[in-house]
């Protein structure tokens, strides 16, 4: 059987210029000769960076890998910084999967330095970079939360075959063949996306989350996505943020709005107050996997189970009807 090993759950904010000191100072250590190395049992030893990125390593890889991945549940990757633990795991494994496009900003130098040691691939910056959406008011930066559409996402699985194949070409028939099976159970996820999606009436697919993560989904479902955040969790939201959302809210009776597991909930509490300030009820309308999988042991502990969690609690609460 595969090895998934989940690492640390849970946000912590510190301030950027600590971050940066703290994952130069644990580089610096740990790239001058310290960690060990890990158990032998043939297999090679994968470390992922979020829980999306090692469900395609786990999926692709199957019994031939033992995959560690770092960020747990709950965990924002945007302020995700890398321990000294966590630089040893990475130092250890065969090769290193993250997602790219700047997602895991904090990891961004230790990334690069293990990069030139050993296989360390951006599975995200495999996509065709001209279906990539821009970042407003940045031009030549991109939004990294490519997996929300599911058919983006399935093109990086080619990277990962490709990668565990050149690393590990006694089991290449294998990891090929995992990822036919890969792709065609993410075709079946996209299908099935688009038919809870399509039980929305097109007036009503507004979708109003913590913070600019879903702008993926809304283009290939048809969702209008408004988020009080931005790209970035490490941007807070301004009072003027509040007060224009809530004023779209209660101007288009936007029935619902929604948490994410990656992000605090008072940003939302703060935002349904507002509105309710302006005499209109908005209910939160339920939790949605945004930069995190769930629990490995229960149904969102897959990326298929949280594009299948998030599509049903959208619907059920924009609908009032049962997915």
């Amino acid at each position: 059987m595969h090895q998934e090993i989940h690492r640390r759950t849970g946000t912590k904010r510190k301030p950027s210029g600590w971050r940066v000191a703290m994952a130069a100072a644990v580089l610096a250590l740990f790239l001058a000769g310290c960690g060990g190395a890990p158990a032998d049992d043939g297999r090679l030893a994968v470390v992922a960076t979020t829980g999306q990125v090692g469900d395609i390593v786990r999926n692709v890889g199957g019994d031939a890998v033992a995959v560690t991945t770092l960020m747990g549940p709950g965990v924002d990757p945007h302020l995700y910084v890398a321990s000294e633990g966590d630089v040893a795991t990475l130092q250890d494994a065969d090769v290193i999967f993250y997602s790219g496009i700047h997602l895991e900003a904090q990891l961004a130098e230790v990334l690069r330095r293990l990069g030139e040691r050993k296989p360390s691939v951006a599975v995200a910056e495999a996509i065709d970079p001209t279906q990539l959406l821009p970042i407003p008011g940045a031009a030549d930066q991109h939004d990294p939360h490519v997996w929300f559409d599911v058919t983006l996402w399935a093109q990086t699985i080619a990277a990962v075959e490709t990668t565990l194949a050149e690393a590990d070409p006694a089991n290449a028939a294998q990891y090929a063949a995992n990822a036919d099976r890969y792709r065609a159970e993410l075709a079946e996820l996209d299908a099935y996306v688009r038919a809870q999606a399509a039980r929305v009436p097109a007036e009503q697919r507004v979708l109003v989350t913590a913070h600019d993560a879903f702008h993926y989904f809304g283009r290939a479902y048809g969702f209008d996505v408004r988020g009080l955040q931005g790209i970035s969790t490490a941007a807070e939201a301004s009072t003027a943020d509040v007060r224009d959302l809530a004023d779209f809210i209660t101007a288009n009776q936007i029935p619902a709005i929604f948490v994410e597991t990656s992000v605090p909930v008072r940003t939302i509490e703060a935002l349904q107050a507002a509105v309710r300030d302006r005499g209109f009820d908005v209910q939160i309308g339920g939790e949605l996997y945004s930069d995190s999988l769930g629990d490995p042991a229960g149904p969102t502990g897959t990326f298929a189970g949280t594009v299948r969690h998030n599509i049903d609690t959208i619907v059920q609460a924009l609908t009032g009807e049962q997915p």
